[in-house]
């Protein structure tokens, strides 16, 4: 079964549902970007990609496969953009629309860094034996006999040891939560 885009946009111009439900999975993502960057408002965004979601199906039939289907519907979420602000007047709002959505990204690349920072300091603050046992656990996904059986421990060990991670990383969030 072809899986690539371009091969699922003419399935689903034949009327295979699967092919037009992976096409959405695929690229509703892309088609919420590029509308929030067009028109800078996170409602009129989820309105316009549902509005094109919709309108696909019909608007399949034109695909003709000479170009990546991504750049044809980058062309279909732009035009609907244009359409939906000549309606509303919003031509205004357009330039905003890049600036929140990098601002966003900023700010949840900014907790990921405050979480993965936290989550170091926590770890140092653990024993060498929680330790190892949760870089095996959870850090290599081992189920924890196979863990037990690199740590030389019985399985039961290692839950317990888990379960004691647990209690020391909930420990420490209750403090950080005490100071701030």
């Amino acid at each position: 079964m072809e899986n690539d885009s371009n091969s699922l946009a003419q399935r689903a111009a034949r009327g295979d549902a699967d092919a037009y439900r992976v096409l959405l999975e695929r690229h509703y993502d892309l088609m919420f970007r590029v509308a929030y960057r067009t028109l800078g408002n996170r409602s009129d965004s989820e309105d316009l990609v549902q509005e094109v979601c919709v309108a696909l199906p019909k608007k399949l039939a034109s695909f003709r496969g000479d170009s990546r289907f991504e750049s044809w519907l980058y062309t279909i979420v732009v035009n609907a953009g244009r359409d939906l602000m000549r309606k509303r007047g919003a031509r205004a709002r357009a330039a905003d629309g890049w600036g929140d959505v990098e601002i966003m990204h900023r700010q949840a690349a900014v907790e990921k860094t405050e979480n993965l920072n936290w989550l170091t300091r926590a770890m140092s603050r653990l024993s060498p034996e929680l330790r190892e046992t949760v870089a095996l656990v959870l850090g290599e996904e081992m189920t924890h006999a196979a863990a037990a059986k690199v740590l030389g421990l019985s399985e039961g060990s290692v839950s317990w040891r888990m379960s004691e991670v647990k209690k020391e990383l909930r420990l420490m969030a209750k403090e950080q939560e005490m100071l701030e």
